[in-house]
């Protein structure tokens, strides 16, 4: 969850009922469902966050429909299983962790949610995150298996 509110904590108790009520080990907060959007981005900030989640499940194939979504909650046995092998740093982190949930054969029940545009500072998404991003998405194409 985004420490600046831009996920909201209203959403909580809907994720965490979903995570009893469907005995789910992951659940992810996501903007690309029912009940899920975002506010206060411009066209250009949509386009480049759906076309990253679009190439990311296309490659990666996790089965959610938010792969570069932050917003989750999981069972601390699930944690203490796969971090130990997750590497990547940046927005990759939250795909890998996702992509190595779902390897392992966890379930995973998603809640729709607003996502907010922060109102103080900026995002750090430039150049260099996107650079990343698709350095990152290729190397977990590369190395997840099938």
């Amino acid at each position: 969850m985004d420490a600046d509110l831009s996920h909201h904590p209203k959403f909580i108790p809907a994720m965490i009922r979903e995570m009893e009520s469907g005995n789910f080990d992951v659940v992810t907060g996501t903007r690309y469902r029912d009940g899920g959007g975002v506010s206060g981005w411009d066209l250009k900030r949509k386009i480049m966050s759906k076309g990253a989640n679009f190439l990311a499940t296309l490659l990666l194939r996790p089965g959610v429909s938010d792969l570069t979504g932050s917003f989750r909650l999981y069972r601390t046995s699930v944690l203490r299983d796969i971090f130990p092998s997750i590497v990547s740093k940046g927005y990759v982190f939250q795909m890998e962790v996702m992509v190595r949930v779902v390897d392992r054969g966890y379930r995973v029940g998603e809640v729709g949610i607003t996502f907010v545009d922060r109102i103080y500072g900026e995002s750090k998404l430039g150049a260099g995150e996107v650079w990343g991003f698709l350095k990152g998405v290729a190397w977990l194409w590369l190395t997840t298996p099938e």
